[in-house]
């Protein structure tokens, strides 16, 4: 039995290696592909490339800068091409600097990432036009439910070109509106494109080289979830479905998410009745810039008429409520990795109490005594065969001792004994196969979810995504994980008795780079473990003693 759990002990740390293993081929520098149904195709066409991607550089003109603020956004618009090229999140936090709002779009310093869109047809303004603006600044003010920041473009032949960029109070979502006025004498065919456009750089490494995905994605009814990273991109081998009514483009990166929304929650599809097409690309002439965009036909545009499409941006955290009320499927972003069906529904669970006790770190603990009372029947069980072997131990080294070298002989006098005394050798096992994708769930959890992200719970934790910032809840849990040992049946072999002593050391090494809501988890899980294994063991030499009177 002993041996049985120290291979699952070592099973348990080689897993935990395994997964973030796992989780570096999958996301960087090596990312899983996609595979593509019979529609998908292997690349963008040439056609429909230059259609979305300019064949100019990746360099953003310079305009007059339009700032806009709500509840929610601090946003930057450039009357070049009417680009959104600067975005602050006012209700998150710098991963630097707390105190300081999270930046998601940029046009300025070393990276780049901006949203755009322009428009493709004879005098039609693209985004490298220059629009026109009435004033620099917006802001929503209270008693207000939206902002609305109109750009217009003087075309030829009487052709006038509105771009309307509307923000609405407690929403991350921006409807850009381009609508066309075409005053010449003849038809007019516009195609319109939306992309978002950033470098290829992505975050540091985390713990032990591990990376959180970043770069493209796509979603239709038809593919589900496709991500092809940059690297995939720059060489040719992207894959996907490209034709689509549904769906949405976007560029993913740890927490956050932009998005260009073709139907979003209770909205028609801006391609009906044509298919839109998904565009992901490197842009050319640039060592390290790539898009993700969509472009869709606009009906044909008679002489003296008006013809308009709105297509939504969303720009926002992956809290999972927001993306599951802005667009089917938006909230598969929000990257649970392998354990996604423990992590999910951990999370919902999570939520739900957080919603009724206000705290993260509360709604962990209570998460984690939910659990154990769920699976309290087997692990009782589990625990009252690990106190009989703990009684049984004296005997097992008796009869070691009679059967000197003979192992055999050895091997099928422990295996009577155990018949006799109805112990099952496999039973202390079972807590901890229980455990660990419980364990596995809330690890990938947490590196999921934003809405943990600078999360405190008490005194010295103030982000429950990061490790410890002073060791103590690792310290807490070796010293729990030893009480457990002293309360287990100790092996017979020396050498594993060795091995024994030395796992809490070995575990708490691992743990003190695990996100301190995941340890969180674990030195409370061990807690209640001490409690009641000291209980049955209690209950079980009661028992013995009331049956010798």
């Amino acid at each position: 039995m002993d041996t049985k759990r120290l291979i699952l002990f070592i099973a348990l740390s080689f897993g935990i290696l395994f997964a973030w293993n796992l989780w570096t081929e999958k996301h960087y520098p090596q990312p899983s592909r996609a595979s593509a149904p019979a529609s998908a195709s292997a690349a963008a066409t040439a056609s429909s490339t230059a259609a979305v991607a300019p064949a100019a550089s990746g360099q953003l003109g310079k305009g007059q800068v339009i700032k806009v603020e709500t509840d929610l956004l601090r946003a930057e618009i450039n009357t070049v091409g009417g680009d959104i090229r600067y975005v602050e999140l006012l209700k998150f936090g710098a991963t630097d600097d707390p105190k300081k709002p999270f930046v998601l779009l940029q046009d300025r310093g070393e990276h780049t990432y901006v949203a755009q869109s322009g428009l493709k047809g004879d005098g039609l303004p693209d985004h490298t036009a220059v629009f026109t603006a009435s004033q620099t600044s917006y802001k929503l003010t209270e008693g207000q439910d939206s902002v609305a920041v109109k750009l217009e473009y003087a075309g030829q032949d009487g052709v006038k070109v509105s771009k309307v960029l509307t923000f609405k109070r407690g929403s991350y979502v921006v409807g850009v509106n381009q609508e066309v006025s075409n005053g010449s004498a003849k038809p007019l065919a516009a195609k319109g494109y939306y992309r978002l456009m950033r470098d290829g750089k992505v975050e540091n490494p985390g713990m032990f080289g591990t990376h959180t995905y970043t770069g493209p994605a796509v979603y239709t009814e038809a593919g589900k979830f496709q991500k092809n990273d940059f690297s995939t991109i720059a060489k040719g081998e992207a894959k996907y479905v490209q034709s689509s009514k549904d769906g949405w483009v976007a560029m993913v990166q740890h927490y956050f998410v932009s998005a260009w929304l073709l139907d979003p929650l209770g909205q028609q599809s801006v391609c009906a009745p044509n298919d839109c097409r998904f565009e992901l690309g490197k842009i050319d002439n640039t060592d390290n810039m790539f898009y993700a965009g969509m472009l869709f036909d606009y009906p044909q545009i008679a002489p003296g008429s008006v013809q308009g499409k709105t297509v939504s941006l969303y720009l926002g955290p992956q809290e999972t409520r927001v993306l599951d009320e802005t667009a089917t499927g938006l909230d598969l972003t929000k990257d649970y990795g392998i354990f996604a069906i423990f992590s999910k529904p951990l999370f919902w669970l999570l939520d739900k109490i957080h919603m009724l006790v206000g705290n993260w770190g509360w709604a962990i603990v209570i998460v984690t005594l939910l659990i154990k009372a769920a699976f309290y029947p087997l692990s009782n069980a589990s625990y009252r065969s690990m106190a009989r072997m703990r009684q049984l131990a004296p005997r097992m080294e008796a009869l070691k001792e009679r059967h000197g070298e003979d192992k055999m002989k050895y091997q099928q006098a422990v295996m009577e004994m155990y018949k006799t005394e109805k112990v099952n050798p496999l039973g202390g096992c079972l807590p901890i196969l229980i455990q660990i994708p419980i364990f596995m769930g809330f690890y990938w959890m947490l590196i999921a979810a934003v809405e943990l992200r600078q999360a405190p719970w008490i005194w010295w934790i103030h982000d429950l995504s990061v490790k410890d910032p002073y060791y103590i809840l690792p310290v807490i849990y070796a010293a729990s994980m030893y009480v457990q040992q002293k309360l287990s049946p100790p092996p017979p072999d020396p050498m594993q008795a060795k091995m024994m002593k030395m796992m809490p050391l070995i575990f708490s090494v691992f743990f003190l780079f695990f996100p301190a809501g995941l340890v969180l988890y674990w030195v409370v899980n061990n807690l209640i473990s001490i409690a009641q294994q000291w209980w049955i063991t209690h209950r079980i030499e009661q028992e013995d003693k009331k049956k010798a009177a």
